[in-house]
Formats: structure tokens, sequence, C-alpha cells
């Protein structure tokens, strides 16, 4: 059969179909539990012990092959499986923990996101996107109509009829990011042609 292997982003889906096939394996209990080392002096229930210490075996030999090479890292000291599978287990969940404190942080960055009155469309797009490439990373995702109204609502003041006449003449759900970003880089150049030529009729004028 093909077995999953344990990357940096599927820890979650690998926990659960790991889980299956050890219990597939009868090897589940060893996995989550452990076992009691037995020495020379054994009865027969330590002696029971030591056979699953055989299950043990096996059980490592999964997970050993169910991972890639930076996991193999983390678990390559462990004497068992149990020790292998709670390496694994607080590794992600210290890294699921950093990585919602991050998210927390970028969340409450976007929603303050504003354009600056010295920035280009074309450099503030790059900035909002960026943003949400980053928090697409840790599993939240904005969606097109969502971007679309949040960048509406925070550009600087000299935009707000070209805002108007888009929120007026188009259907925001069907509108892509692209179409948005050429619309206003157009207009922002419509403004800059404008004032040169305020420019120009003051040097005249002088």
């Amino acid at each position: 059969m093909t077995l999953p292997i344990l990357d940096t982003k599927n820890y979650d889906r690998w926990r659960i179909q790991m889980r299956t096939i050890f219990g597939f394996q009868e090897v589940l209990e060893i996995v989550e539990d452990g076992y009691q080392e037995v020495g020379d002096s054994a009865n027969e229930a330590q002696r029971t012990s030591y056979r699953e210490s055989k299950k043990d075996c096996k059980a490592l030999f999964l997970i050993h092959q169910c991972v890639d090479g930076a996991n193999f890292e983390r678990i390559a000291n462990a004497k068992t499986t149990n020790e292998a599978w709670d390496n694994l287990e607080n590794s992600y969940e210290r890294a699921a923990k950093m990585k919602k404190v991050k998210l927390h942080t970028m969340r409450r960055k976007y929603e303050l996101f504003l354009m600056q009155e010295n920035e280009t469309i074309e450099y503030y797009f790059t900035k909002i996107l960026t943003l949400i490439n980053q928090m697409k990373s840790c599993r939240e995702e904005e969606k097109g109509k969502s971007i679309i109204e949040k960048i509406l609502r925070t550009l600087t003041l000299k935009h707000d009829h070209i805002v108007v006449a888009i929120e007026e003449s188009k259907n925001i759900e069907d509108y892509k990011i692209e179409e948005l970003q050429s619309s206003l880089e157009a207009h922002e150049q419509r403004l800059k042609e404008r004032g040169l030529e305020k420019n120009d009729d003051h040097a005249l004028q002088a």
C-alpha cells in the first residue's frame, strides 16, 4: 500500500492516517501509551510486555517510513514509537501555536492597512497582496471580493471619485483584482498628466 508521508504542511491529515494504520497493525496502544521494559528476572506478565516491544519496533519502522527527511531528524534518536510520536506531536503543536500568533499579528496589520499619500497604486497593491499571501501561508485566505472591498475602502482621498465610479459600474462579485489595479493605475496616470498640465499653465502665466 501507499504510505502517507509527513511533511511540513500535512501533520493533521498525516496523524489521522497514521492512527488508522497503527490500529490496523494492532500497535496503536503501544504508540500512544508506550510499554514497560523488562529485566533478566522477568515474570510472565513482563515477558508479555517484552513481546509487545517487538510490536513497538514494527510501529517505529512504520513511522520511519512515513516521514520526510526533516521530520526524520526530529525522531532519529527516539528509542520507542511512543517517544517518536510524542516528539512529532510536540513539535507540531509548538509550530501551530507560533503560526497562530503570527497569523493574529498579520490579521491585525491587514485590518489597519491604509494607503499612504506618497504611495503609488502599484506599490500599495504589492504591499497588501504580499501580506495576503503571507496570511494564506498560515491557512488564512481572504476572498477576492473581500480584498477588492478592502482596497477600495483604504485608498487615499484623491481616489474617491474613481472608487465611487467602480462601485456603481462594476459587479464587485465578478471583478478581478488585476482589473481593479489596471483601472486605478490608469486613473493615477491621468492625475499625474493633469498635474503636469497645471504646472505648465502656471509656468506660462509666470
